[in-house]
């Protein structure tokens, strides 16, 4: 088989002429910075979500920083947080001087349960951070019914922009803060970005204060009332971490294209798991991921040595040596250093699957063709 000339990452934004245009008339217009743009964003992913309030930010790490000091967490506090998850989901936590506390996940769901949240409970617990891993979304009204209610629970959805909870509701209108990452390789890509959707109006203004340096105007306010602009008291430390309209402007194409996308991605995951059918290949992948309620922003597979005859890591850098950008999500956080300093704590699941896992490309921009190459080169290999 002839090596591809171009490299084939396993996730990639999928821009057309209509989003490169949006930017360029918001250029045009000479106001690039947070402002009617971003308001219009802001109402198009509430109607879509079904939140009544989202507040845009800079990044999904702010809006999970964000979500949790709004909840009061500070130091002396503890945080539960999957382990298998990037370690923005943890240093959310650190920023505010609290301890992630780090909890195990389903085998095949990989994501948490409340019965891996309940072992790590205890009474500093001020909050939890449930990952939608892959696009995944977890049944948090579960989970919910089996915390007590003075801890909060912040769902990280950075994978999960269009997936449904089984009540069939999309993610995002659960009612808890709910941090969505706009990051290049998401389902929905601003090329950077979050946002927070959330039901309580009063905390969602707070957080508008929070994001513009704890100011209650924005720049675009004072521009547009004029009155505004004598408001200069300080009540509360506060970031910069807004949206910008060049943003909203990507973020509001790729919201009207964004159910095409998602049906692209499905036929792209649908080959995956004929092609796989096909060859008799039984492979384990994260369950639900050719289902309807899946996001499907990752294709995470089990490819172990008992499977392929191969160490995962072997496929893996044979995979990228055919140009083929398969990947790791994640090294676990609990066996980093930086969280784990006298290497006590253990989870068995999270480390098995971490031997094991590995992530095939999709996006909206692969064709059946790369399906095709990327697992004839599997196959091969194996």
């Amino acid at each position: 088989m002839n090596k591809r000339e171009t490299y084939l990452a396993f996730g990639t934004p999928d821009f057309t002429d209509l989003e490169i245009d949006a930017v360029a008339r918001v250029m045009r217009s000479g106001w690039v910075g947070m402002g009617k743009e971003t308001i219009a964003f802001e109402n198009e992913l509430s109607e879509y979500i079904g939140a009544p309030e989202v507040v845009t930010v800079n990044s999904c790490t702010s809006a999970l920083f964000l979500a949790l000091l709004a909840e009061g967490v500070g130091p002396g506090d503890e945080v539960i947080v999957p382990s298998l998850t990037w370690c923005a989901t943890a240093n959310a936590a650190l920023y505010l001087g609290a301890k992630p506390v780090f909890c195990d996940v389903d085998p095949l769901s990989m994501c948490v349960t409340p019965e891996t949240v309940a072992a790590k409970l205890s009474d500093r617990t001020k909050a939890v951070i449930v990952v939608h891993y892959g696009g995944y979304a977890i049944d948090v009204e579960a989970l919910r019914t089996e915390l007590p209610s003075k801890i909060s629970i912040i769902e990280d959805a950075a994978h999960a922009f269009g997936a449904k909870y089984s009540n069939g509701q999309r993610v995002g209108a659960s009612g808890n803060s709910v941090c969505f990452s706009f990051y290049a390789n998401k389902n929905l890509s601003t090329a950077d970005g979050g946002a927070i959707a959330l039901y309580d109006a009063e905390k969602a203004n707070h957080l508008r204060s929070l994001r513009m340096s704890g100011m209650g105007s924005d720049a675009w306010s004072r521009y547009i009332r004029p009155s505004t602009a004598f408001v200069t008291g300080l009540t509360e430390l506060g970031y910069k971490m807004n949206f910008t309209d060049l943003q909203a402007a990507i973020g509001r194409v790729q919201l009207e294209r964004f159910d095409e996308m998602a049906e692209k991605r499905k036929c792209i995951a649908l080959r995956y798991q004929e092609r796989f059918a096909e060859a008799a290949i039984s492979i384990p992948f994260q369950s639900q991921v050719f289902e309807e309620r899946h996001a499907r922003h990752l294709l995470v597979g089990c490819f172990g040595t008992k499977k392929t005859g191969k160490s995962r890591d072997q496929l893996l850098l044979a995979l990228r040596d055919q140009n083929i950008g398969a990947s790791i999500h994640y090294r676990p956080l609990h066996l980093q250093s930086l969280y784990n300093h006298d290497g006590s704590n253990s989870l068995p699941i999270t480390e098995s699957l971490a031997e094991i896992i590995l992530t095939l490309p999709i996006s909206a921009r692969m064709t059946l063709n790369d399906v095709d190459y990327v697992f004839d080169h599997l196959v091969k290999l194996i």
